[in-house]
């Protein structure tokens, strides 16, 4: 296995860049109302990240409104883009933004609903099992694909559907590093950045000549132990019209893991609500 390669400098920017993100996300989130359609999210989410001094992007932001959250009906790539489809009150939303700034990425994903939807507010409080059961995981050194296989399992105890199952290869999460490929900033290709692809490409290569792979997923590539580094995480649960992620950075090093940031808005979220249930 590889060394752990980022130290304590590294880390703060990878931090930094993720709380840029979320902080983003949440101030789109305080602005979007019904009738907002998910291409005006994406705009107002670009532009809040490019003020706030992102010069290029693993990928595009995206938002997803109502059943597109669960990703239902999608059979294609260009379906994860954002459309048309507007919000309505009650609706749940996605917003899904990966910044880059100096090379440090973060890839992050933020739910939210408009009004009340009881089904929601139980996947949302469900969702943090998963982040403790995959950092269990992780830390036991299980391989990737049997940690996959164990989030495929509480989903099914749970009575939810696998959505991650939807995003292309399948992929729960996948290696994030600091880019330093020499193509166009800002330009992207099918969604992604052009640097964030010549990156990946070199990664992919590397990665499989040593029998690992950068994109974690449930397949034959991801029989392996957790390889050190970063790892940008999202399971991604669903059930019926409604579905929620969460996506942050998982730090994994040779010998142990831990979540890069525990001052996140979903993180919150769950403190809230244990304090109120005393």
């Amino acid at each position: 296995m590889p060394r752990f390669p980022y130290d304590d400098r590294d880390l703060d920017r990878f931090r930094e860049t993720q709380q840029l993100a979320y902080h983003c996300a949440e101030q789109v989130a305080a602005w979007i109302e019904p009738g907002v359609t998910e291409r005006q999210a994406t705009a107002e989410l670009r532009r809040c990240l490019v003020a706030a001094g992102v010069q290029d992007f693993f990928h595009v932001p995206f938002a997803w409104f109502g059943d597109r959250t669960a990703f239902r009906h999608f059979h294609t790539p260009l379906q994860f883009f954002a459309g048309n489809r507007r919000l309505a009150e009650g609706m749940p939303y996605v917003l899904d933004c990966a910044p880059i700034v100096d090379g440090y990425t973060a890839d992050i994903g933020y739910g939210g609903k408009v009004g009340d939807n009881p089904i929601w507010d139980r996947l949302a409080a469900d969702l943090q099992v998963y982040r403790e059961l995959i950092l269990r995981e992780v830390r036991a050194r299980r391989p990737l694909d049997e940690v996959y296989a164990a989030v495929d399992a509480q989903i099914a105890a749970h009575g939810y559907d696998n959505r991650h199952r939807v995003y292309p290869g399948r992929v729960i999460g996948h290696q994030v590093t600091r880019t330093s490929a020499r193509g166009p900033a800002g330009v992207n290709v099918f969604g992604f950045g052009v640097r964030t692809l010549q990156t990946l490409g070199r990664e992919l290569i590397s990665e499989r000549l040593h029998g690992r792979s950068p994109l974690w997923a449930d397949g034959r590539s991801s029989r392996h132990a957790p390889t050190p580094g970063l790892w940008a995480v999202e399971p991604h649960i669903g059930f019926r019209e409604v579905g929620i992620k969460f996506e942050e950075l998982l730090v994994v090093t040779e010998d142990d893991a831990y979540w890069l940031d525990d001052d996140l808005p979903h993180v919150r979220r769950w403190t809230r609500q244990k304090e109120t249930a005393r």
